[in-house]
């Protein structure tokens, strides 16, 4: 009896091995190494590790562009076009939002609390405060979230999407209680989103246990072949789908499923919201891709009128309720979701070149999104004592950006730029993006969706020029009760983030054409 051992093609699985391996040697750094120099090792692991698996990843791309790519472990990974631009794009955004995880300001503080462990307001959280402890896992954590994304995009049967899926949520749902001030809503918004992520994930399985039990696979193309083979099991299929659209629509932010964004938005510390909101929305869209193209065509019409509701009340929502925000966070939380809206019109096109439109709105969507986040990291609240000024946290209420573009204005220029590429002023990336995927949408039959995302477009600017408005043409507050606002000076790591994605917005905004040619000819999946 003779054993044939598999082949196994180390070169596609390389960022993922990259990433998570490195992961596991930074749970190892946390055990082992000195607290003195445990911080510049985990951003030295952590940089090589997302450099190199960019790298690997790029070796990659004219192949997977020549040959469609590559199908591993019996089509449960599945490494085509799409998949291997999502990757890329995930690592380079990862990179930027660990720049600004690691950045400290001229206070000598991150974003992070100094102990996760402790009681909020303890004597022992202020100990741990006054010793200069440092919550260092986050890096580990972050690379942990981001290989689970990796797979995320490139499963290619429903068993590996919900590994994936739960690879990447919960070092997020750790993250997002690390605060270092604000620490009871810190944890509230943790818990909550742990809580209703484990909802979504149920309602994912069941999905998938639905689809299991009507075709008799979990792989994505073999249940896409059923659909025109098994007879009278129709209601399983349908009730499957939407059951896993279901658990897609939680981790993208569409509304009715849109319930925890705002809370865990605020509540996390503004650096992972920044990575979050960027990254998770483009993994999650990625895989809703996938299943939209590769299972459900054959259902189009069936769950047509689902998926359009979904849409159109994203963007309405999104978009309706973030004019009455007066927290900064906030509105961008619900600006977030009002965009998940607009890549929704590009996903429901339909056709190969949505693909390509929702690839390149996900890339400006995610530069522009961990840029404005950097900024709301460095605006902070002051107040001042019989002792001197002491800088608190984030300074989010709308009535503290007053005066911005007088204190620091090239740092009210960058916000500037990416709230007028959020609004889709043309020659910003914005634009570009909204523009593509409307076009994808109108050649797709989806003439009323596009209407609806034109006129909640338009309607969304409103909150965004507010917001210019205010750094630029309202006075600065008089400091009352000692309380002020200030701009902190960081070590340059922000810096940097805000000069690459400033550069970018504008560049995709006068220059797209590139990138969406690129991304045009990678826009096919593997059946």
């Amino acid at each position: 009896m003779s054993f044939t051992p598999p082949t196994l093609e180390w070169l596609p699985l390389a960022p993922i091995a990259i990433v998570l391996g490195v992961g596991v040697l930074g749970v190892l750094v946390e055990a082992f190494v000195p607290r003195s120099v445990r911080r510049t090792t985990h951003l030295v692991l952590t940089f090589l590790a997302l450099v190199g698996a960019l790298v690997a990843g790029a070796l990659q791309w004219q192949d997977t562009l020549s040959t469609g790519g590559v199908s591993l472990f019996g089509g449960s990974y599945q490494l085509d076009g799409p998949a291997l631009a999502l990757q890329l794009t995930l690592v380079i955004l990862t990179i930027l939002a660990v720049a600004v995880f690691a950045d400290r300001t001229s206070q000598g503080q991150d974003a992070f609390a100094p102990t996760a462990s402790a009681v909020p307001g303890s004597d022992y959280e202020e100990l741990a405060r006054r010793e200069g402890l440092e919550q260092t896992e986050v890096y580990p954590l972050a690379l942990f979230g981001l290989g689970g994304m990796l797979l995320f995009v490139a499963a290619g049967d429903l068993l590996t999407l919900f590994v994936a899926l739960e690879v990447l949520s919960l070092p997020l749902y750790i993250l997002t209680g690390l605060a270092r001030r604000r620490r009871l809503l810190s944890q509230e918004a943790s818990l909550k989103y742990m809580l209703l992520g484990a909802y979504a994930s149920a309602f994912f399985l069941f999905g998938a246990e639905l689809l299991y039990g009507f075709a008799g696979s979990v792989n994505l193309s073999e249940i896409a072949a059923s659909t025109g083979a098994v007879v009278g099991l129709d209601g399983l299929l349908l009730a499957g789908s939407l059951l896993l659209l279901v658990g897609l629509f939680f981790k993208v932010g569409a509304v009715p499923f849109h319930s925890w964004t705002p809370d865990v938005y605020v509540g996390a510390p503004t650096p992972v919201t920044g990575f979050m909101a960027a990254t998770t929305k483009i993994a999650a869209f990625g895989a809703m891709a996938r299943i939209v193209y590769v299972l459900l065509p054959a259902l189009e019409w069936d769950l047509r009128p689902a998926l359009w509701t979904v849409a159109i009340l994203t963007m309405v929502v999104g978009t309706v309720v973030a004019i009455v925000q007066t927290d900064v966070k906030r509105m961008l939380a619900y600006s977030s979701i009002a965009h998940a809206g607009f890549v929704l019109v590009g996903v429901l096109s339909f056709n190969a070149q949505g693909i390509g439109a929702t690839l390149f709105y996900l890339v400006v969507y995610g530069f522009a999104t961990v840029g404005a986040f950097a900024v709301v990291t460095l605006v902070r609240q002051t107040r001042t004592t019989a002792d001197g000024t002491v800088v608190l946290g984030e300074a989010t209420h709308l009535s503290q950006w007053a005066g911005l573009g007088k204190r620091a204005p090239w740092l009210a220029a960058a916000l500037a730029l990416f709230l007028l590429s959020f609004a889709g002023i043309p020659l910003t990336a914005g634009f570009a993006g909204k523009f593509a995927v409307f076009t994808a949408a109108v050649d797709g039959g989806a003439v009323w969706l596009v209407v609806v995302g034109v006129l909640a477009s338009a309607a969304s600017a409103f909150f965004y020029v507010r917001l210019i408005v205010l750094m630029y043409f309202t006075p600065e507050p008089e400091n009352e009760g000692g309380e002020g606002v200030t701009v902190v000076r960081s070590q340059g790591f922000t810096t940097a983030v805000l000069v690459v994605t400033a550069a970018v917005t504008v560049l995709l905004g006068v220059l797209p054409g590139w990138l969406l040619d690129g991304l045009g000819e990678a826009a096919k999946f593997l059946p």
